[in-house]
């Protein structure tokens, strides 16, 4: 799995921090959005699908993208 966060689209809204199950992100003393909990995560997209300025992306393992 790869979670791909692109900080620089990010404006630390915790959108997708919310939607996580397994609560695998946090908004940063940056106000930026990091994986704190990568091992945790289950790869259901919420983040990705929830995300408002397309700044992460989760590649699946055997996805060839």
């Amino acid at each position: 799995m790869s979670l791909k966060i692109y900080t620089n689209r990010c404006k630390g809204c915790g959108i997708c921090a919310a939607f996580c199950p397994k609560k695998v992100l946090a908004v940063n003393e940056l106000e930026k959005i990091e994986a704190v909990a990568p091992e945790n995560c289950i790869q259901c997209g919420q983040c990705e699908l929830r995300c408002p300025d397309y700044a992460i992306f989760v590649h699946k393992e055997g996805d060839e993208k």
